[in-house]
C-alpha cells in the first residue's frame, strides 16, 4: 500500500469493515483475543480495516493500519496528525504520570531535550556492568531451581526489573525493586480495565478496585518521592553504583537542566522514573523471555548462538563493545521481537482527515497500529510464523521497508531507550546461554495485549548447567 497524499477532495474508497455481531460488533472478539482479531481483519480485508465494538451510544470505531507504509505515515511522515489523545493513553497518564511516554506538545519536547543527553550511546554503554551483575545473580539462583525447570517469563521479568531499578536508583535498588514488583501488576491491571472499558466510575469513588489501585499508587509514589528527596538533598553522586561514571540515572535526571528548559521539579522527576520503570523492564523482559523460549524450541539455532558467544567472549564478562561482535545473537533478539513485539499494539487519535493509500481516515478517529500484525505481513515476511534469525542479516534488512519491523515505534516519538534495551538484552542473553542449555517444557505460550505483551501462562524451560557433566 503506497503512502497517500492529504490534498484534494477525493476521500478514496470506503474503508472495509470487519463483520461483528449485531449491536455489539467485535466487542467480545477484542476482549477475548484482540491480537487474533487484528490478524483476522488484515487477512480478510487488507491493510486498512475498520472495526466497531460496543453498543450504540458507547461504540468504539477503530481504524486499523497494518502496512509498513501506513505505519510510517502515522508515526513519522504525518505524525503531527496522529496524537496520543485517546482514552487508553489518558488512563496510563493518570496512573504513571506525564513522562516521556505520555506527554505531548511542548511538555514532550522539553522533557526530550532534558533527557536526551542521558541516553547517548556512550552514557548507556556505561550501564553494561550493572546489567552483567544482575544477570550473574539470576544465573547463580538457577542452581536451586526445582527439578531443573525455570519459568523464563518470571525470571526475565525479575532480571529486567532488577537491572533497570539498579540503573535508576543505584544503591537504593533494594528499597525499590520489591515495591515495584508488588505494586506494578496491581496498577497495570487497573489501567487496562479502565483503558478498555467504554465507561468508568470516577477514580475517587471508594470501590474495591479504586481502593486497591490507590493503595498501590500511594506506596509506589512514596518510595520514589523519598528517594528523590534524599538524592536532591545529598547532591550528585549520592546513588553511585549503576555503572555510569559515578552516577545513577536518577542523579543525572535530578541534575538535568538548561537555560531554555529549566529542570525537572520533584513531581516531574517521579513521572519520568515511573515511565522508565514501566517501559524499561516489561519490554526488555518480554524480548528476553521469548528469545530464550524460541531458542529452547529450536536447538540448532541455540547451538549456533552459543557457539558465537563462546567464540567471541570466552570466559570474560561481556561489555558494551561486544554488541557489534555478536551479530547472530542480535539477529535472534530481533526475530524474537518480530514474533513477540513488546508493544504489540500502538494507539493514536487522528486530529485531521488523512488519506492513507486508497482510503481516508476521518478526523477524530481512533487509529490502531499493530506491530503484531505488520511483523507477520505475508508480503514482507514469508512463512511469517516460522522462527528464522537469518531474516535479520544486513542484506535481508536492506531489502525490506523501514516499518516492516518497528518494535520501538518510530518517527519523532521513537523509544528513547532502544539502545539500552538492546544492550541489556544482548548481554543478558549471552551470559545465560554460556551458562545453561535450554529445552522447552511449555512448547506454546499463550499471549495477550496489555500495556505491553503479556504471557497468559508459564514459559517453562528445563535447564542444564554447561560447566557440569
Amino acid at each position: 500500500m503506497a503512502v497517500g497524499t492529504n490534498s484534494g477532495a477525493d476521500t478514496g474508497k470506503e474503508v472495509p469493515a470487519l463483520a461483528g455481531v449485531p449491536l455489539l460488533g467485535s466487542l467480545f472478539d477484542l476482549k477475548s483475543d484482540s491480537l487474533g482479531t487484528y490478524l483476522r481483519a488484515q487477512h480478510r480485508h487488507g491493510d486498512l480495516v475498520r472495526i466497531t465494538a460496543g453498543p450504540p451510544g458507547m461504540r468504539a470505531e477503530l481504524y486499523c493500519v497494518f502496512s509498513p507504509a501506513g505505519a510510517q505515515q502515522v508515526l513519522a511522515s504525518d505524525a503531527a496528525r496522529f496524537r496520543k489523545d485517546n482514552h487508553f493513553y489518558q488512563e496510563v497518564r493518570e496512573s504513571f504520570g506525564n513522562g516521556l511516554l505520555t506527554s505531548q506538545d511542548e511538555d514532550y519536547l522539553r522533557q526530550r531535550r532534558l533527557v536526551q543527553p542521558l541516553f547517548t550511546r556512550r552514557r548507556v554503554d556505561g550501564y553494561a556492568e550493572a546489567v552483567a551483575a544482575e544477570t550473574d545473580a539470576v544465573i547463580a539462583s538457577w542452581g536451586a531451581a526445582p527439578g531443573g525447570v525455570v519459568d523464563v517469563s518470571d525470571e526475565m521479568m525479575h532480571l529486567a526489573l532488577r537491572a533497570v531499578a539498579r540503573i535508576l536508583f543505584g544503591t537504593d535498588v533494594e528499597a525499590t525493586a520489591g515495591v515495584v514488583a508488588e505494586c506494578f501488576p496491581v496498577i497495570t491491571d487497573y489501567v487496562l480495565r479502565r483503558g478498555y472499558s467504554p465507561a468508568n466510575v470516577p477514580r475517587h469513588w471508594p470501590t474495591p478496585g479504586n481502593r486497591r489501585a490507590a493503595a498501590a499508587l500511594d506506596e509506589l509514589y512514596g518510595v520514589c518521592d523519598r528517594i528523590i528527596a534524599q538524592r536532591r538533598s545529598a547532591g550528585a553522586g549520592a546513588g553511585a553504583d549503576a555503572g555510569a561514571p559515578g552516577e545513577d540515572l536518577l542523579t543525572l535526571l535530578a541534575a538535568a537542566r538548561s537555560s531554555d528548559d529549566g529542570e525537572f521539579d520533584a513531581s516531574e522527576l517521579r513521572d519520568q522514573v515511573l515511565i522508565f520503570l514501566l517501559a524499561g523492564h516489561e519490554t526488555t523482559a518480554t524480548s528476553l523471555c521469548f528469545a530464550l523460549h524460541l531458542l529452547a524450541r529450536h536447538p540448532e539455532e541455540q547451538d549456533r548462538a552459543r557457539e558465537e558467544v563462546s567464540r567471541v567472549l570466552g570466559d570474560r564478562t561481556p561489555g558494551a563493545a561486544d554488541l557489534d561482535r555478536l551479530p547472530y545473537l542480535t539477529q535472534v533478539l530481533k526475530e524474537a521481537m518480530r514474533l513477540y513485539p513488546a508493544a504489540p499494539v500502538i494507539g493514536r487519535k487522528a486530529v485531521a482527515a488523512t488519506r492513507i493509500g486508497e482510503h481516508t481516515v476521518p478526523a477524530g478517529a481512533d487509529v490502531i497500529l499493530a506491530p503484531w500484525v505488520t511483523h507477520r505481513h505475508p508480503d514482507y515476511w514469508p512463512d511469517p510464523d516460522r522462527f528464522d534469525p537469518d531474516r535479520f542479516t544486513p542484506e535481508a534488512e536492506a531489502g525490506r521497508p523501514r516499518y516492516a519491523w518497528f518494535p520501538f515505534g518510530g518517527g519523532p516519538r521513537a523509544c528513547i531507550g532502544q539502545h539500552f534495551s538492546m544492550l541489556e538484552s544482548v548481554i543478558a542473553l549471552a551470559m545465560v546461554l554460556r551458562a545453561y542449555s535450554f529445552e522447552a517444557v511449555d512448547t506454546e505460550v499463550p499471549v495477550g495485549a496489555g500495556i505491553t505483551l503479556r504471557t497468559r501462562g508459564p514459559a517453562r524451560c528445563r535447564i542444564r548447567r554447561l560447566d557440569t557433566p
